[in-house]
């Protein structure tokens, strides 16, 4: 598989892939009780060995216990999960994407500021 965009992960696959971007490569056991989300281990590993195959962690198979690892960064994998949104629900615009969000959810003051920054840096770059 590419090293570009991935499958869409599934609820149950994004909060592994939370667990292992939090905490790094992590065995099995680990993720499940990490986890603690009721789901039984087998559960747990079955949808590990699922993600192997789709190219979502990779398995390092060198020690008895596999230790699994997010095959991508959180930014990169939230990055294409927000440009999949984006194209299928708001016809590919960002400006309509960033309101709709802004306006569903209380934001922090410090990710105003953030969001202030972000916004200056992308008005001086439409400038130049």
């Amino acid at each position: 598989m590419s090293r570009g965009k991935l499958p869409r992960p599934t609820d149950a696959e994004l909060a592994i892939l939370r667990v292992l971007w939090d905490g790094g490569a992590r065995t099995v056991r680990e993720v499940h009780e990490t986890l603690q989300d009721g789901s039984g281990y087998t559960t747990v590993l079955k949808t590990m060995q699922i993600m192997t195959e789709k190219g979502l962690v990779t398995r390092d198979e060198s020690q008895r216990a596999h230790v699994y690892s997010a095959r991508l960064p959180r930014e990169s994998t939230q990055q294409q999960l927000v440009t999949d949104l984006m194209d299928r629900v708001f016809g590919g615009s960002p400006g309509r994407l960033a309101l709709q969000a802004l306006s569903t959810k209380k934001t922090s003051p410090e990710e105003l500021a953030e969001l202030r920054q972000l916004l200056d840096s992308l008005e001086k770059e439409s400038e130049s």
